[in-house]
């Protein structure tokens, strides 16, 4: 990956959200959400980003396209012209870049303005971002091709999106996003909420879009057998905290963090490197008051007192591939038995 230009870099990204509590909710405490975020992400790589339901995923690609202003962190976008620091825009100047940063939401029927047709939805972006005139003929025609790009047939283009089904709503929200030419795009949980027949469909449109137009996805969602089907690069999440990132073959063949085992081990369809499953403890902890030390030591199968008091350094186990734990253990040698608390 060193010799790939890179596209995005993300320095300490930290999202917190107020709460208000105590007597007339005068004392302020803060969730969490996203705490502390390093990474790379390079130009035509699909990097993928999974953990459990509230471990931050979703909160993270909404504040690095600043959706969520940043409570702190740098969010670095990389073009021709030199890097812009897109953490230090206003409003106005952030504007300007939505064309290059698009995102995809979960559900495709809450994320479609009902009172707008297809075709609408899609030209919307376009004359916006001034690529075309609105109502000229070349828009509509422009429109056209997008949808044809995206598995969608010309009849469609006046209809409305109650007037589809789940998997056609998604190829509308993909021909909206592509249709300004972005060169990064966010898929939220984008397949989550479609059939498994359905999903292979969307999967495929994606990595077929990608080719053809040199994007760059950061694809999230808690389906590992998903995740490893697109992705190049993985990152796992917890409690807003990287614990693993690598090549998607490295996570996969040979995880070393005991969360990302864990992951793996309870997905269906996926071999992992022990058959026997590891089933974690408890739910995750309140990120409001987050545990001292590691993070993960209060599910960990593998906790020692060092995990109670001291955080977890960010270690290099291979090339490309960092794990952010004490221990880095090698699943290829490790004996689940022995390793997991009686």
């Amino acid at each position: 990956m060193n010799d790939r230009k890179k596209l995005l870099t993300v320095k300490n990204l930290k999202k917190y959200f107020p709460i208000k509590t105590g007597f007339l909710a005068r004392n302020r405490t803060f969730l969490r959400a996203v705490d502390g975020v390093d990474l790379e992400i390079y130009e035509g790589e699909t990097f993928g980003l999974v953990g459990e339901s509230g471990s931050g995923k979703s909160t993270f690609g909404r504040t690095l396209l600043r959706l969520y202003e940043p409570t702190d962190g740098q969010v670095l976008f990389h073009q021709e012209e030199g890097e812009t620091a897109l953490t230090d825009l206003n409003i106005r100047q952030m504007r300007a870049f939505r064309k290059d940063l698009q995102i995809i939401f979960q559900d495709p029927y809450s994320s479609l303005n009902p009172r707008m047709t297809v075709g609408q939805l899609i030209a919307e972006g376009a004359v916006t971002h001034g690529y075309f005139k609105k109502g000229s003929a070349a828009l509509w025609e422009y429109v056209l091709g997008v949808m044809r790009a995206c598995g969608l047939q010309e009849h469609m283009l006046r209809r409305y999106p109650h007037q589809f089904s789940g998997g056609q709503r998604q190829r509308i929200c993909i021909a909206r996003a592509l249709a300004v030419k972005p060169k990064f795009i966010v898929c939220d949980e984008c397949v989550s909420a479609l059939d498994v027949s359905i999903q292979s469909q969307i999967l495929n449109l994606l990595s077929e879009l990608k080719e053809r137009e040199g994007l760059t996805y950061l694809f999230i969602s808690h389906d590992l057998s998903v995740v490893r089907y697109i992705s190049d690069r993985i990152a796992v999440m917890y409690l807003g905290k990287i614990v693993e990132m690598g090549d998607a073959e490295q996570i996969f063949e040979n995880p070393r963090h005991p969360y990302t085992m864990a992951l793996i081990s309870a997905a269906p369809n996926i071999q992992a490197q022990s058959t026997e499953k590891i089933l974690l403890e408890g739910q995750l902890p309140n990120p409001v008051s987050p545990p001292k030390g590691c993070p993960f030591h209060t599910r960990c199968f593998y906790a020692q007192e060092i995990c109670q008091r001291v955080p977890a350094p960010v270690i290099e186990v291979e090339n490309g591939h960092f794990c952010v734990c004490h221990f880095s253990l090698d699943s290829t040698e490790m004996k689940w038995k022995k390793a997991r608390k009686e």
